[in-house]
């Protein structure tokens, strides 16, 4: 799959994962002492990696780390482990996209849920494993809830989930056999998700968001409408959101640190309205004067609206709309955004990390800080 957009995606993970790795979450992955966990966390952490909007899930976030960990234990290249990554992409997205909103609506967080698929299938390529197999043992595993989001229990799950899948794809490479046909039936039943395998003429990549801002996608349109408005509010906002926004940014207006306050629209809305889109640092404290006027948002529902589309009123007067908020395929980042964002969180060495598919795959791990 020689799709430059994988190369991106994978980049864009990388870039995260080094600028994740000392959170606490991370901290404590690394405590674990599996290379899988530890990526998977680091990679998630700062929740700015690259999302698939049809399943409401992150793509890389699984699936690089086990491509990288596996490709890098084998001594494999990085042209290797890519083109395992981008099989587990479109595989991890196939069951994500096949589970919405089925997922989402019974409380599960479809990273973490389809995450040990995708990162099976990745692995499997890798270890020449039974695919089938490797995948019908992940999903028996399957697991991973939205009430970790705002806790570090969000980007943990996920590590564990990228883990699950490897260890699926080592155990069926060792004969372990699982009928793929009852496990998919058993995790519909289970989950109220649903397996998909990917469609030849479908690629996942092609709806991809590489993130603008470090906080949860679902929080994105009201960011960039709040930034048109350039401060110019009245302090009685309306905030009008499809749905499922509202389920996966669904923390009020008064968050108790940083990872909350990445899932609260009210909040994000004040906070850009006051100092402009938030970056990383923005996180490490809570602005109490985003909270004062957070307080006097209103966030509403409205189903007819897209599930990436954010209305900001005032009054019963439409101040700004936003269908697909910057890092969207229909608005995406310019490459020198790309770069200033990879660069920001892991420096400038990072940036061209991918230009030699030939060299060995740890370089990447070691590069990110990771390995």
């Amino acid at each position: 799959m020689g799709d430059p957009r994988y190369s991106t995606a994978l980049l864009d993970w990388l870039a995260c994962a080094a600028g994740g790795r000392d959170q606490p979450a991370a901290r404590a992955a690394r405590a674990s002492g599996d290379p899988v966990v530890l990526a998977g966390t680091s990679g998630h952490v700062l929740d700015f990696d690259d999302t698939y909007l049809p399943g409401i899930a992150h793509l890389s976030a699984p699936t690089a780390p086990a491509a990288l960990v596996v490709a890098a234990e084998l001594g494999l290249t990085v042209g290797a482990a890519l083109d395992a990554f981008a099989r587990g992409f479109e595989a991890m997205a196939a069951v994500a996209r096949a589970s919405h909103p089925g997922l989402y609506d019974n409380g599960w967080h479809p990273t973490a849920v389809c995450g040990g698929a995708g990162a099976a299938v990745a692995a499997a390529t890798l270890l020449d494993a039974p695919e089938p197999d490797a995948v019908a043992i992940a999903l028996l595993r399957a697991s991973g809830m939205r009430a970790a989001f705002g806790s570090d229990g969000k980007s943990i799950q996920v590590g564990l989930a990228a883990a699950s899948g490897v260890a699926a794809a080592r155990l069926a490479k060792e004969g372990a056999r699982v009928p793929l046909d009852k496990a998919a039936a058993g995790f519909e039943q289970a989950t109220g998700g649903r397996y998909a395998e990917p469609a030849p003429d479908t690629l996942a990549v092609a709806d991809n968001w590489i993130k603008a801002w470090p906080c949860c996608l679902q929080t994105h349109g009201a960011i960039e409408a709040a930034d048109r408005l350039d401060g110019n509010a009245p302090d009685d906002l309306t905030v009008t959101v499809h749905p499922v926004s509202l389920q996966a940014a669904a923390l009020g207006p008064e968050p108790a640190d940083g990872l909350q306050a990445k899932f609260s629209i009210p909040y994000l809305t004040a906070y850009t309205l006051l100092h402009g889109p938030p970056v990383v640092e923005s996180f490490e404290r809570v602005d109490a004067a985003a909270v004062e006027r957070a307080r006097a948002i209103e966030v509403i529902t409205d189903r007819s609206l897209l599930e990436s589309e954010f209305v900001l009123s005032a009054g019963g007067e439409e101040l700004a709309r936003v269908k697909a908020a910057l890092g969207s395929p229909q608005q995406p980042m310019d490459a020198d955004a790309l770069r200033a964002k990879v660069e920001g969180l892991a420096g400038a060495e990072l940036a061209g990390a991918l230009d030699d598919p030939l060299q060995p795959a740890a370089n990447l791990l070691s590069l990110a800080g990771i390995g």
